[in-house]
């Protein structure tokens, strides 16, 4: 029997301070916090997965390690680019449209549903109900 993969579970990232982590994300991505332990905290990411973020005493560098999340449009990568930017002082990485790394050193990228090949987001409710065409 062939293994077949669905999609990612969660993501886990690492940072320094959980409360500080915790506001950033929830302030820049409006994310939601579904359940938390002590020295850490998970959010839902649409219907399906979920970030995980664990504290830790110190980060350690890494060079090609990161995450991406999906926006629905232009206008929240603006958002995302000005807020992270702009309240936050986050130099925005170049040759990409949204991609910086966060507070923690994360690296973080950021796309638009129209980034993404629609075929395969189709089936999650939240873009069905974002009524995509293409």
């Amino acid at each position: 029997m062939a293994v077949h993969v669905y999609g990612i579970n969660h993501v886990a990232i690492e940072v320094t301070d959980i409360d500080k982590a915790v506001a950033f994300y929830e302030d820049v991505f409006e994310l939601k916090r579904s359940d938390e332990g002590e020295g850490n905290a998970f959010f839902k990411i649409g219907e399906h997965q979920f970030l995980a973020m664990f504290e830790v005493d110190e980060m350690t560098p890494d060079q090609t390690r990161h995450f991406g999340l999906i926006v629905r449009d232009e206008r929240q990568l603006t958002e995302v680019r000005e807020k992270v930017s702009k309240k936050y002082g986050l130099k925005l990485n170049r040759g990409f449209r949204c991609d910086f790394h966060d507070p923690f050193g994360n690296h973080v990228q950021v796309v638009d549903l129209h980034d993404e090949s629609l075929v395969w987001l189709l089936p999650y409710q939240e873009v069905q109900k974002a009524g995509i065409k293409f």
